[in-house]
């Protein structure tokens, strides 16, 4: 894969709806993205895209044929092949097992966001370049949905904690999440350590610390 940090961004997408998949082109064109392919499904994606290089995918949850899972299957598959790959899945629906499975690696580069809740140009810029850069950025919905599934493993947790956990895994810093919850950001950052303590992270040194904390407890 090509080096993801040069300014011009190289995106391939895969959506079956030809306007949604049109308007995406025009607005990655208008962010400064340069769109290397654009396939009505993920097949035609997967096919292509050892051609195309790529530094992000983007992609829809449900696609032709069975408009079940093709999307994320694709991703998957993606990563596997190319583990350097930036994967920005669009979809209408909190699909909870699919992002689960997607995200419970806990490696960076990963991003579900939902297309009703995507507000701007600019929201959609700073996702598509922070999962290049290796980032996560998950929709508030998805990762409540996330959360719901397996509480069994927070519940060490106080209220408190589960709020500051939800806000770092929407990518949110410690002092925004202060600002959120309007508390001091030594209070935050008390609560951020009891969480990776509870959780049994200990420091690697990467930076997906954050979001491991929250994927921690979905491989368990």
């Amino acid at each position: 894969m090509p080096d993801a940090a040069r300014s011009q961004l190289r995106v391939v997408l895969a959506e079956d709806s030809v306007l949604l998949r049109e308007g995406l082109v025009r607005l990655f064109d208008e962010a400064g993205f340069e769109t290397v392919g654009s396939y009505p499904d993920a097949e035609q994606l997967l096919a292509s895209v050892a051609e195309d290089l790529p530094d992000v995918a983007v992609l829809d949850v449900r696609m032709p044929p069975s408009f079940r899972d093709e999307g994320v299957r694709a991703a998957i598959e993606l990563r596997r092949r190319y583990p350097r790959l930036g994967v920005l899945l669009l979809s209408q629906y909190v699909e909870g097992t699919y992002a689960h499975e997607l995200l419970s690696s806990g490696e960076g580069g990963m991003g579900y966001l939902l297309k009703d809740r995507v507000a701007s140009l600019d929201e959609l810029d700073d996702a598509v370049r922070r999962v290049s850069d290796g980032g996560t950025v998950l929709d508030p919905q998805v990762v409540r949905e996330l959360l719901s599934r397996r509480a069994d493993p927070l519940e060490s947790l106080t209220p408190r904690e589960r709020e500051v956990l939800e806000l770092m895994a929407e990518g949110r810093t410690n002092a925004g999440i202060a600002a959120q919850l309007f508390i001091g950001i030594g209070a935050v950052e008390k609560n951020v350590t009891s969480i990776f303590q509870k959780l049994g992270l200990e420091d690697s040194g990467t930076d997906h610390r954050r979001v491991l904390a929250v994927l921690a407890w979905l491989q368990r």
